[in-house]
């Protein structure tokens, strides 16, 4: 299992090495990059911007702003200096070739240095980790109550097939499912956080004003207490996949000949169900983790980040691609990356946990 682990570590280097290097040329590449939109903003800001970028210099930005018209203040359709247009370009590190930028940014990244916010004026790391608590919660509690709640869900309806409680909680489900996350959340928000009908749970942030305050206890009834409408606007579409998934998993297992054998020998169902089917049964749901688990870390709470006011890294990273806010793009896809092709090591060592028969050395 040791020489299977670093076989996997080692494999984790040129997977990100060329996720990193196709997304750093494809963005690169496009239009609207932060140049640009730091041109269009001096353009329309005037000589607030020109301090920033001339370092104060009033002969070039006095001699830009004598191109707008009289009374206009500045005129942006005449365009720029072009050693403000260069002082622009070398703020951003643009100044320097392609290849050069990039093999910058490789040799940083070995060591986990993300360099500075182009638009945010901050540290790429400082702001990553004043968000990551939001996407950490968000994601954790999500993914944790979908598989609480779906896995034994789907064993009882596989267990009861055909059942009442078969046939309404698929309908439940399916009809959660079929909901969009946020217009489940503008539900929410309208019915239990608005004060047009009741007004129980807090619209902003993950913790109240006056956190600090509180004693611990109260902390943690707070801390939930904001979190309960985001993560169910979040978790109500996710049962659906998962409690099917568990439900026809196990249906197959049971319909399997060693289980007709287990049967034959007099064993009892529920050692039948938990010591023979559970284990091949859960193979299946634990190889989707890692990819369920970043989809509710990252992408999958931007929506519900914005509409309920949380500042978390699915918000940041969709803010920063928009503003081409190149450190932070690049810094976020990295972690991401790495994060998930971690992850998937990490289920592939669960496989051995649940079924001792799998022996990845042997491969």
């Amino acid at each position: 299992m040791a020489a299977y682990i670093i076989r996997r570590l080692l494999l984790v280097i040129p997977t990100l090495w060329a996720i990193i290097t196709i997304n750093f040329f494809i963005i690169q590449i496009a239009p609207g990059g932060p140049v640009e939109q730091a041109i269009a903003q001096a353009q329309g800001l005037g000589s607030g911007i020109m301090e920033r970028f001339t370092g104060g210099r009033d002969d070039i930005a006095g001699d830009t702003l004598q191109k707008s018209e009289p009374g206009t203040g500045y005129k942006g359709s005449r365009g720029l200096d072009p050693e403000v247009v260069e002082a622009i370009k070398h703020q951003f590190g643009f100044d320097k070739p392609i290849l050069e930028r990039y093999t910058d940014m490789l040799k940083n990244y070995v060591t986990f240095h993300f360099g500075e916010s182009l638009f945010r004026g901050g540290n790429v790391i400082d702001l990553i980790k004043d968000r990551l608590p939001v996407s950490v919660s968000l994601g954790v509690w999500s993914t944790l109550i979908i598989y609480l709640v779906s896995i034994p869900m789907g064993i009882v309806k596989a267990i009861h097939h055909g059942s009442r409680f078969d046939v309404w909680s698929s309908a439940l489900v399916i009809i959660g499912y079929a909901i969009p996350g946020f217009l489940f959340a503008i539900l929410l928000i309208i019915v239990f956080a608005s004060g047009n009908y009741l007004d129980w749970f807090p619209l902003r942030g993950l913790v109240s004003d006056n956190f600090d305050q509180l004693t611990w206890y109260q902390q943690i009834g707070d801390y939930f207490w904001h979190l309960a409408l985001p993560v169910t606007a979040m978790v109500i579409g996710g049962f659906a996949t998962l409690s099917m998934l568990t439900k026809n998993s196990f249906l197959d297992e049971i319909n399997k000949q060693y289980v007709v054998t287990a049967r034959a020998k007099g064993l009892d169902e529920r050692s039948i169900l938990y010591k023979h089917v559970f284990r091949n049964a859960m193979l299946i749901i634990i190889a989707g983790f890692p990819s369920a688990f970043i989809s509710m870390f990252f992408t999958g709470s931007m929506l519900i980040e914005v509409m309920f006011s949380l500042d978390g890294i699915g918000l940041l990273g969709f803010e920063s691609t928009i503003q081409r806010d190149y450190p932070v793009v690049f810094s976020s896809l990295y972690i991401m990356t790495l994060l998930g092709l971690i992850l998937g090591i990490i289920s592939d060592l669960t496989y051995t946990w649940v079924d001792p028969r799998i022996d990845f050395e042997a491969r």
